[in-house]
């Protein structure tokens, strides 16, 4: 009973079979003979519907060759029975095209028979079932010929995609303009090369879309710049430097891209005088030595245009130290700008100030009611109603008088009331505005950070020397300046590294030749006499030097910043000269009043914890040379300040002792624009020491440190005499040698 009920579902499942393999045959044997029925036309139109060659077709992939096997069962048996059906089926549209009558005879048509239904399978599973998977690939791709075109049409389009995506749609027309002007025309707007190198790296880098406007309109970035650019006569600059394009008539790409590049150059032109200056300092004279801090376009496109504030932005490149802010604010009072009343003085009698002078003549001071409005003039904020015209307001009134080029009396005379009521305010203004520029020569840090920012500025028309530290003033002195002409002292920047007490004087090269020598001549004694050292070399050159002492021309002390001019700073023992208001008296070196006090100063700042006095230091005056080495230099810097506010907020002038002020003001008001940022080739200091012939009965110091007849060697060069050498070997304070390196 067990066995035949098997054998009938076996029986049964036979049967299941068979149909549905005659109806699958069924189907394709009527879609056969549909397309059999088909004209003649309609074959030929169907022939001549291009197909892909199998060569272009790619291979298979596991999706195609699902589409072909989703509608198989996942059992064992009518897996068997379908496949070799699968098989046949596949390429029948090939074949209908060709030979519509070979679709009667596929083998399904056979199938009818039960034995073969069960049978055939398993023997042709293998020889059908490789075909079938060959046969695969160009039904699939018959059926969707036009895939594999579509991908290969993508590849070429992704890049223009990719590049428009960056750049807003709006500006791509700026964008192509930009990039083609950079490109070919560059130099029309950037006449140096580094900056038409940071503008090509920086707009190719945004793909050359504009930075300045969007859409054809000028953003905050843009704006910011413009306002700035167009105040910066506040600046103390020309506007006119720096011309601003019109961006409301730019209503084309090409009118847009040359603005984008014009308000460029502009701003980076402003960047670059705002910080270096309008004029480079080798313009005006051969006596100035500044350190360069050119701007870096690079630096300058990227800082201004990603800032919050790019007016801001711009306008740091302006100096940052306090006095060239208080002279930016004094500028704008004298055009006019400030706040206040305009004080006026009222004609009188002139008024005088004699001061007391000794027994015989006591002190004179007179009084007048328009002596308050006088010291609102002045800036004299002491005593502000005080009628008495005593010796502050004296001093103030011959101080505006030198200021104004009159003569410096001291009496309020109607000239001085004119003058005071009337300033010259052209003048005034011009004044100031060369005074704004050299500050742009001078380094931005003036100071060494490790030592508190110190450092020492000397100021050449005001004859004073300060130290600063932390923003404020430690220390100040009087000093003697060089004369005018020859013998000006240079403006430079170095740094101090070392001071040496009972100091050699080592008669510079110019001093010998152009004075000494010739004196000789008249003289064969003097230098003897001036208890001087003459040294002749085996060249025939000269040496002459002043051994330590009281009378030495450097005093006790000198303060050694190195540099090509070969000045110092030191102490002097014409002590008289101090008391002079104008102190232009040496050949170029200045000379410190206190000597000691600004030694002890300046030690107390690079060595705090040895506690330097000056009494420590006049307790090392003697005779033989004693350097006290700084551990860490400090920045000297010589200025020449005509006009500066002073710490009561007063805009004070001094005497164009050089003439830098004037030789600056004819440069500027000649308008040679860029010309002026070149560097100006000059002849650089003599320290040659030719040979030369002595008279006779001049004393000659011979190696053995008298004087004599004979000659020393070459000896060390001038600069190693006056400076030392370069690494200087340290020895004991006890010892003899000329250099003793102490800390």
């Amino acid at each position: 009973m067990l066995d035949c009920t098997n054998h009938r579902r076996g029986f049964d499942r036979v049967l299941m079979t068979v149909a549905a393999t005659f109806l699958t045959v069924s189907a394709t044997a009527a879609l056969a003979q549909d397309q059999a029925r088909s004209s003649a036309a309609e074959l030929a139109i169907e022939a001549a519907i291009p197909r892909p060659e199998p060569a272009n077709v790619p291979p298979p992939t596991a999706a195609d060759i699902k589409l072909d096997t989703t509608a198989a069962v996942p059992d064992p048996a009518k897996d068997a029975a379908k496949e070799p059906v699968k098989a046949e089926a596949v390429p029948a549209p090939d074949k209908v095209e060709t030979k519509p009558s070979d679709v009667a005879t596929t083998p399904a048509a056979d199938t009818p028979k039960s034995e073969t239904a069960k049978t055939e399978p398993a023997k042709t599973e293998p020889a059908a079932t490789e075909p079938a998977k060959a046969d695969t690939a160009p039904a699939a791709a018959a059926a969707a010929p036009a895939e594999p075109p579509k991908d290969v049409a993508k590849e070429p389009a992704a890049e223009p995609v990719k590049a428009a995506s960056n750049v807003p749609a709006a500006d791509q027309p700026v964008a192509d303009k930009l990039k083609d002007m950079i490109g070919a025309k560059s130099t029309r707007y950037f006449d140096r090369k580094n900056e038409r190198a940071a503008v090509e790296k920086f707009y190719g880098a945004r793909e050359f879309a504009p930075v300045w406007t969007q859409g054809g309109s000028l953003i905050a970035a843009g704006k910011g710049v413009i306002a700035r650019l167009k105040n910066a006569a506040s600046d103390g600059l020309n506007p006119a430097d720096y011309p601003v394009p019109d961006f409301a008539a730019a209503t084309t790409p090409d009118a847009l891209a040359e603005a984008e590049l014009k308000l460029t150059a502009s701003m980076l032109d402003y960047a670059r005088q705002a910080q270096s200056g309008r004029m480079h300092w080798s313009q005006v004279s051969a006596d100035i030595l500044y350190p360069e801090h050119p701007t870096d376009p690079n630096e300058v496109l990227t800082k201004v245009t990603t800032a919050a504030d790019a007016s801001a932005a711009l306008d740091s490149y302006n100096p940052p130290q306090k006095p060239y802010k208080d002279l930016k604010a004094k500028l704008a009072q004298l055009r006019g700008q400030g706040d206040g009343p305009v004080i006026e003085i009222a004609d009188g009698p002139a008024l005088k100030y004699t001061p007391a002078r000794g027994k015989k003549q006591a002190e004179v001071v007179v009084e007048d009611p328009r002596v308050p409005q006088l010291r609102a003039k002045l800036g004299i904020t002491e005593n502000a109603s005080d009628t008495r015209y005593d010796a502050t307001v004296a001093e103030a009134v011959r101080k505006f008088q030198d200021g104004a080029d009159i003569k410096a009396t001291g009496i309020l005379d109607d000239r001085t009331v004119k003058a005071l009521n009337s300033p010259k305010r052209d003048k005034q203004i011009d004044t100031v505005l060369v005074n704004m520029e050299r500050w742009r020569w001078l380094p931005r840090d003036l100071g060494v950070p490790s030592l508190g920012d110190a450092y020492v500025i000397l100021n050449i028309p005001d004859y004073t020397l300060k130290v600063m530290q932390r923003g404020r003033q430690l220390w100040t002195t009087r000093v003697v300046t060089g004369k005018p002409g020859t013998h000006a002292t240079p403006l430079l920047s170095e740094t101090m590294k070392y001071i040496t007490v009972n100091p050699t004087w080592n008669v510079p090269p110019s001093i010998v030749y152009n004075e000494y020598l010739p004196a000789l001549q008249q003289d064969p004694t003097v230098l003897q006499r001036m208890g001087l050292r003459l040294e002749q070399n085996r060249d025939g050159s000269v040496h002459i030097s002043q051994p330590p002492g009281e009378a030495n021309a450097l005093g006790r002390i000198r303060f050694n910043f190195p540099n090509k001019f070969l000045v110092y700073q030191h102490d002097t023992p014409d002590k008289y000269l101090f008391a002079k208001e104008d102190r232009a008296f040496s050949h170029g070196c200045m000379r410190v009043q206190n000597p000691d006090q600004y030694a002890s100063v300046l030690l107390n700042i690079t060595m705090p914890n040895e506690h330097y006095t000056p009494e420590r230091i006049r307790s090392m005056y003697g005779s033989s040379e004693v350097d006290l080495k700084f551990p860490t230099p400090i920045p000297v810097n010589i200025t020449y300040q005509t006009a500066f506010v002073d710490d009561g907020g007063k805009l004070q002038f001094r005497r164009d002792v050089y003439g830098r002020d004037a030789t600056m003001i004819n440069i500027l008001k000649n308008n040679r624009g860029k010309d002026l940022e070149n560097v100006v080739a000059h002849s650089q200091p003599s320290y040659s020491r030719p040979a030369t012939t002595l008279p006779s009965g001049v004393a000659v110091a011979n190696n053995g440190g008298g004087f004599g007849g004979g000659f020393n060697s070459s000896g060390p060069s001038f600069f190693e005499r006056l400076f030392g050498a370069p690494t200087p070997p340290p020895a004991p304070i006890g010892r003899r040698p000329q250099r003793v390196f102490t800390r």
